[in-house]
């Protein structure tokens, strides 16, 4: 049975109905029977009962009166009924899992997690950059809006600073995504979302350092990445 068409012909609320009133009573009912019970007209009743029919989960049967003429025709429940079932989707549990294992494992995992971050950073930056036209001569404002564009994908708003000859990009974050998950694995997180940034950075800013200056582990209002970029020429 394709479950896409179960699903539509059960979208509809007094066909479902419909269908529950006719399994809990476990006996067959006429259109007239069903239309009165629910109040519409016999020959939409009839309709949604066809419709039950098509699925399996309804079946009509011709029965005689008693009184002559033709049968009339009659509609209950099937035996077997149906069952539409979907696997429950927990990421979170699944990502609770994975981050327990990691931290169990230890130093050795973390760092394999954080290479990953890192290359996967590095690659999402990778994939915009080559996306723009001037790819290699972008100017220093052009690339602060590619890592603007990613870096409010996961929830970062940049901001520019200059001192000294050299330029501040800070990027603070108000609402970790991995909220839930910090406790007890908030070294980990922060691990990977720390790579996850250096690797887009590396992309557009190679001679750049990221420093972490503020942390919601520490009960400030956020998360806060410097990254310190030398001025020269290019930008």
């Amino acid at each position: 049975m394709n479950n896409l068409k179960v699903m539509n012909i059960l979208a509809d609320e007094t066909r479902y109905q419909i269908y529950q009133y006719v399994l809990r009573n476990q006996k067959p009912f006429t259109v007239q029977e069903i239309a009165e019970q629910f109040n519409i007209h016999p020959n939409v009743a009839r309709l949604h009962l066809t419709k039950l029919c098509e699925i399996g989960i309804v079946q009509a049967e011709f029965v005689k009166s008693g009184k002559g003429g033709r049968p009339g025709r009659v509609y209950n429940a099937t035996e077997q009924g149906i069952n539409i079932s979907f696997p429950k989707r927990d990421p979170e549990k699944l990502l609770s899992w994975t981050l327990s294992y990691i931290s169990q494992i230890g130093d050795s995992a973390i760092e394999s997690i954080k290479s990953i971050s890192y290359e996967d950073g590095y690659n999402e930056m990778s994939s915009l950059l080559n996306k723009t036209k001037l790819k290699n001569s972008l100017t220093f404002e052009e690339k602060i809006d590619l890592l603007s564009e990613a870096a409010n994908q996961v929830g970062y708003i940049p901001s520019i600073i200059e001192k000294d000859g050299v330029k501040q990009i800070i990027l603070s974050i108000y609402n970790c995504p991995f909220m839930n998950q910090l406790h007890g694995n908030a070294h980990v997180i922060c691990a990977c979302h720390e790579s996850f940034l250096k690797g887009q950075i590396d992309v557009l800013f190679p001679d750049s350092n990221i420093i972490q200056i503020d942390s919601m582990l520490n009960s400030c209002d956020s998360c806060k990445y410097k990254i310190n970029i030398k001025v020269s020429h290019k930008y």
